[in-house]
């Protein structure tokens, strides 16, 4: 580890949200494996509100997941950057006024709700010091890092270690000063929304499984069952309508998910092209998912 690294606590965040990932994602599979077992009526409906309550916060845990485990607190002689999924934040040490413990405040630290282990992030607003951005895995033994703009809260493991090298590279001074920069994920989907082909992609997938999602939900009631080659030998059996659902729930959990590969990418100039290149997959996969359906249902029961 750098001396100038200073990472958060990982291993009860990662813990915690791998386990809600695992619970969340069995649940959903039961779900849906119910429901394309499922006829038409209350018991349908019931199992289709399941699944989508127990998949809608998969890819955001997955990030989070994936986010705490890249996270760290890069502090060097000019700046310190930050450094959490999407969100990156570069202070120049000049304009950073004070360090301190957040145990040092009269008035207790609230948290952003909601706050989980290994993913304490959002803004609340502090009697005392104004508004607190927090971007930190802990809500123990919490830095307050205070800039003329707003007051960061972080959690670096060694929180002793980053407040000594802290004071140890403002003795020393800057050798190249340098520009305050904030990037959030926001900012990141804009700035590829300006991208027509991008906005082309993202808006043709998303029509795609809208489509392909209001199709199978016409096709279900009017069609009690459609051939389906459910074998290792490739014999096409005749199976509940229902199971259908099962394909734009694919199709949409594979382009949520291409479609925050293809941000991680964007990020950076030299791998922009790769971001296009996973946008262009989700797309086609969103459309194989549709001329899927299209063969299916053209099969005689």
């Amino acid at each position: 580890m750098n001396l100038d690294s200073f990472p958060p606590a990982r291993r009860r965040g990662m813990i915690v949200h791998i386990t809600l990932i695992a619970l969340l994602a069995l649940l959903s599979t039961a779900a849906f494996i119910s429901l394309s077992q499922a006829a038409v009526g209350p018991l349908f409906v019931a199992y289709l509100l399941a699944a989508i309550v127990t998949f809608v916060p998969l890819p955001l845990l997955v990030y989070r997941a994936y986010s705490l485990s890249r996270a760290d607190y890069h502090l060097g002689r000019d700046s310190l950057s930050i450094r959490w999924g999407l969100r990156a934040e570069d202070i120049p040490l000049s304009d950073i006024e004070w360090v301190r413990p957040a145990d040092d405040l009269t008035h207790p630290l609230g948290l952003p709700f909601p706050s989980l282990p290994g993913a304490v992030l959002g803004l609340r607003r502090h009697p005392d010091i104004g508004l607190v951005e927090f971007i930190a895995s802990e809500s123990q033994a919490l830095l307050l890092v205070a800039t003329s703009r707003r007051v960061f809260a972080i959690s670096p493991l060694d929180a002793q270690g980053f407040v000594r090298t802290f004071a140890r590279a403002v003795e020393m001074g800057s050798l190249t000063p340098t520009e305050a920069q904030s990037v959030y994920p926001t900012f990141i989907v804009a700035r590829a929304w300006d991208s027509p082909l991008a906005r082309y992609l993202w808006l043709t997938a998303l029509f795609l499984n809208l489509g392909l999602l209001a199709w199978v939900g016409v096709l279900i009631p009017t069609m009690p069952q459609v051939m389906l080659d459910v074998n290792a030998g490739g014999a096409a059996q005749a199976v509940p309508s229902t199971q259908l659902i099962l394909l734009p729930l694919a199709s949409a959990l594979l382009g949520v998910s291409g479609w925050l590969a293809g941000l991680s990418f964007y990020r950076w100039e030299k791998q922009r092209p790769l971001a296009f290149v996973v946008w262009i997959s989700g797309t086609l996969s969103s459309l194989a998912f549709l001329i899927a359906v299209l063969f299916i249902i053209s099969r005689p029961v």
